[in-house]
């Protein structure tokens, strides 16, 4: 099973995207654990999943988590602000799947 995690300022708008992306994983019928987690919980996070995405009003701290993500060997993208702002969950799950081909 796919583990990924979503993280932005507190966690909070987050956690309604990760329920749209349960929503489409379940009709979809794909086996995945997805989380969202505030970025003070990035580095303690990272270790135990397979991907993660960046909620766009966090952007500025690609570089550096990217850095810690690459050292883990871990994917890393900003969520499209785009499908972030309409909780476009299939999506955004799409684009995770991608990112750990």
């Amino acid at each position: 099973m796919k583990k990924i995690f979503l993280c932005c300022a507190a966690g909070m708008s987050t956690s309604m995207v990760v329920n749209k992306m349960r929503q489409a994983a379940t009709q979809k019928g794909i086996e995945v654990e997805i989380n969202a987690v505030g970025m003070e919980e990035f580095e303690a996070t990272l270790p135990n999943y397979d991907c993660c995405l960046l909620g766009p009003q966090i952007r500025y701290k690609f570089d550096e988590f990217k850095k810690k993500a690459s050292e883990l060997n871990k994917p890393i993208a900003i969520i499209n602000s785009m499908d972030y702002g309409m909780m476009r969950g299939d999506k955004i799950l799409a684009d995770a799947l991608t990112l750990m081909e």
